[in-house]
């Protein structure tokens, strides 16, 4: 037993820690096929990234696209948005008003209640500003709030009035 254990011992001691690599072996890495494959694959990585940035708009989970110019002329009931539910998956509604609570929220909900019950909202999805003064039920997903005693980020809304 203390044989094998000698002979790995010497067999490791005669291998270096680190092994030099010759300009040779590295040159033959890169063949003109290798060269070529490497470039293929940059033109269809470019291809598919412009495609993906030119088109990805119209693969978007949206019940309504296209520019609102006047949030009253919206009717009840239409659904503006994402149809991801997972994600917005909060609720809560009441008539939009613009301003939001010590920097957070650039729209809050007025809910009954009085003040404590206002839902503070942002939204990186929907153009909430066309919605103020409705009344509308909206979809999102609550967010840490210093100041606000609810903060959602607003994903979907639905007209109620």
């Amino acid at each position: 037993m203390d044989a094998n254990i000698d002979q790995v011992n010497k067999q490791a001691q005669a291998q270096p820690l680190i092994r030099n690599f010759n300009s040779d072996s590295i040159k033959s890495a890169f063949t003109p096929k290798v060269i070529g494959i490497l470039i293929a694959i940059v033109i269809v990585g470019v291809i598919s990234g412009f495609a993906a940035s030119r088109f990805g708009a119209l693969s978007t989970s949206s019940v309504q696209t296209g520019n609102i110019t006047k949030g009253s002329s919206v009717a009840t009931g239409t659904i503006i948005g994402s149809n991801d539910t997972t994600t917005f998956k909060d609720t809560a509604q009441g008539k939009l008003a613009a301003g939001g609570i010590d920097g957070e929220g650039a729209y809050h909900l007025i809910r009954s209640g009085g003040d404590s019950q206002n839902v503070y909202l942002t939204s990186s999805s929907v153009d909430l500003s066309q919605f103020v003064g409705r009344n509308i039920k909206v979809w999102g997903a609550t967010q840490a709030a210093q100041h606000a005693g609810w903060l959602m980020d607003v994903g979907r809304i639905q007209i109620l009035q």
